[in-house]
């Protein structure tokens, strides 16, 4: 048996949260980014074509989730990646969806 068959409602909710956090694509897109390395705030913003408001407002939500974590020096406030077991479950959603893909261009060829 899987550990996550057995899992409590309260543990499926901490599970649905961070499912729930990655189901913007500024937040794929920040994340992404930020694989590069820390990265201020106004260069996110940048990067990911949105305003510094709507930035921070996600970049939040990531923090909450423990995702990213943030430091201040002086003015400016940088970001970096927390949990870097992040980017294997997006290779493992990247990877089943191109699979999908492959498979459906394969019946419409």
């Amino acid at each position: 048996m899987k550990d996550h068959q057995s899992m409590s409602p309260e543990a499926l909710e901490l599970v649905a949260g961070r499912f729930k956090v990655l189901a913007e694509p500024v937040r794929l897109q920040i994340l992404q980014y930020l694989e590069n390395g820390e990265s201020s705030v106004t260069a996110i913003t940048q990067a990911v074509k949105s305003t510094q408001p709507n930035v921070s407002k996600h970049l939040k939500l990531l923090q909450d989730e423990g995702l990213v974590a943030r430091r201040q020096e002086g003015n400016t406030v940088y970001y970096r990646i927390a949990d870097e077991s992040i980017f294997e479950l997006c290779d493992l959603v990247c990877g089943s969806l191109k699979q999908k893909f492959i498979e459906r261009s394969t019946i419409f060829a």
